[in-house]
């Protein structure tokens, strides 16, 4: 199937999206930014170290320069008197390349940054294909490279241009200076046209950077259905979420189910709801709701209770109340304590009579709740 056009792909990249691509080394780079900070860390660096590199340059050439006639004919120390001007080289010039590499590995992370990863070198046989290879020579992109080479060129030849021909007399004028002073004011005029054409180049790493933000936002916009399956991925397929919610449902519904035959009693109204309470002396202060539902689980409940000679009191005002107040796997609220002690009392009493006989206890009959409890107050009941 052909790709999405870049007309098609009018939605914005998902966070998603350009974090799988930063994940493969797909980031927003500026080779002008890096190349801008290189080389002002490196003339900065010369401006500041430029005294002791020289000094540290002259000690090196005179030790290697000057040798007496015992190392002339003593090939293995002229071996030793040069590693020794290697590693004073060495040392010489480590902080001016400390500060260059830190400049190269700080400038990129200004854009994108701090990224490492290994999928950007991995190889890909696709990049050793000639027609691939002829269509990013001749893309959109490579001409839009070659035109900011151009116009980067143009501009740092003019600077460096006009700024040779406003000195062109100084320069002309050091050969009528004394050596030394010439190379002091030859530096000074090489400093004055280095930071000329870095100055240049701030200009166009302040047009590149955010050109370059805006290139790879737009290399990974979306289409919608993109970002309508992007979506389905990450969410989830609604059909497959509503029906792992069905079973999360029914697998709950068993669980309170196998909790009914332990109960010691269930309300009812009489068949519009149902709550099976339990109540244990020594690990709850209060009854706890262990069941409850209206309808066809209602029903259910009340004929499992029967099944397991749970008892089963009509108490339509209670029933309501605890179906709508009352939270599964905890205690009832306080104000339905005097209500619910009423029917444990019957519960017990009915317990008792079920072991010992005699007479048959009386089931209580509608119990009164708080009015605002009983959502059945100021509405017709279900």
């Amino acid at each position: 199937m052909a790709e999405d056009s870049d007309l098609e792909r009018t939605e914005p990249a998902s966070q998603k999206r350009l974090d799988d691509a930063r994940e493969k080394g797909q980031v927003p780079r500026s080779p002008e930014l890096s190349t801008f900070a290189v080389l002002l860390a490196g003339g900065g660096a010369m401006v500041g170290l430029g005294s002791g590199l020289m000094q540290g340059l002259e000690r090196m050439m005179t030790a290697t320069l000057t040798l007496d006639r015992a190392v002339a004919f003593r090939p293995e120390l002229m071996l030793e008197r040069f590693q020794a001007a290697a590693i004073e080289m060495f040392i010489t010039f480590a902080p001016y390349l400390g500060i260059v590499t830190l400049a190269a590995l700080a400038a990129p992370m200004l854009v994108s940054g701090w990224l490492f990863t290994f999928e950007a070198v991995a190889p890909q046989f696709s990049r050793l294909s000639p027609v691939a290879g002829l269509g990013r020579m001749f893309s959109v992109r490579s001409l839009i490279e070659l035109g900011k080479a151009i116009a980067k060129a143009t501009l740092i030849g003019t600077i460096a241009y006009l700024v040779i021909e406003g000195q062109i007399d100084p320069i002309l004028g050091l050969a009528n200076e004394d050596s030394r002073p010439a190379i002091l004011h030859l530096g000074s005029l090489l400093g004055i046209a280095f930071f000329s054409v870095v100055g240049a180049l701030a200009l166009v790493v302040a047009i590149d950077v955010p050109f370059q933000i805006w290139q790879h936002q737009k290399q990974f916009r979306m289409t919608k259905e993109e970002q309508k399956q992007e979506y389905r991925e990450s969410e989830g397929d609604p059909q497959i979420k509503g029906r792992i919610r069905q079973l999360q449902r029914e697998q709950a519904r068993r669980r309170m189910m196998s909790e009914v035959p332990k109960a010691d009693v269930v309300v009812t109204n009489p068949t519009h709801f149902a709550v099976a309470l339990r109540y244990s002396e020594r690990s709850n202060r209060a009854p706890v709701v262990v069941a409850k539902g209206s309808s066809m689980v209602a029903e259910r409940i009340i004929e499992l209770a029967r099944e397991n000679d749970v008892p089963v009191l009509r108490a339509p005002p209670l029933a309501r109340a605890l179906h709508e107040h009352g939270d599964l796997g905890r205690e009832i609220p306080a104000a339905l304590y005097t209500a619910v002690a009423e029917v444990l009392a019957y519960v017990y009493q009915l317990s008792r009579y079920r072991v010992e006989g005699g007479v048959l206890p009386d089931a209580p009959g509608d119990i009164p709740v708080p009015p605002e409890l009983d959502p059945a107050l100021g509405g017709e009941e279900a």
